[in-house]
């Protein structure tokens, strides 16, 4: 941990560790939420839909290795338990027990709306009180924008496919 670093955040940083610990917990389901999605969803356009999932859960890896690197950086602990995910989740988890591809998709459009929304949260918190976290949420903000959009893309697909059968 730099001492530094830790010292140039504005707000408590032990409150800022526990958001980004949540944000962390949110990511590791997301990402498995993704994965397994791309492999029992089924339905039209299922293979677009597959790619997108598959791309999405490795972007969603990517967003708890940022969070994980920044919250040790701060002098926290990233969640060491995944049951723990559960507690501290801002988005839940949908289990694609339904694997209808309009379901699945609904599904993570929802996900992507919670993470938005949260991250949002994280963005106006750090603004003016810590550049380093704030740069890192702008990142993952505009990937989860992006994610919501095409899947919402991707079940305008389906829905058209399925009106004209």
């Amino acid at each position: 941990m730099g001492t530094q670093g830790r010292k140039i955040v504005g707000t408590d940083v032990d409150d800022l560790v526990k958001l980004l610990n949540k944000a962390f917990s949110d990511e590791w389901l997301a990402y498995y939420q993704y994965w397994i999605g791309s492999k029992v969803v089924r339905g039209p356009n299922k293979e677009a839909v597959i790619a997108e999932l598959t791309l999405h859960a490795t972007e969603e890896l990517a967003h708890a290795t940022l969070l994980t690197t920044r919250i040790i950086q701060l002098g926290g602990v990233p969640v060491t338990k995944p049951q723990d995910w559960y507690k501290l989740t801002n988005c839940g988890y949908d289990a694609p027990d339904d694997p209808f591809i309009v379901k699945v998709l609904e599904q993570n459009i929802k996900g992507e709306q919670c993470a938005i929304k949260s991250y949002n949260s994280l963005l106006k918190k750090t603004r003016d009180t810590d550049p380093v976290t704030y740069n890192m949420i702008l990142t993952i903000l505009s990937q989860e924008v992006e994610h919501e959009e095409d899947l919402q893309a991707l079940l305008e697909d389906v829905n058209i496919i399925m009106k004209n059968k």
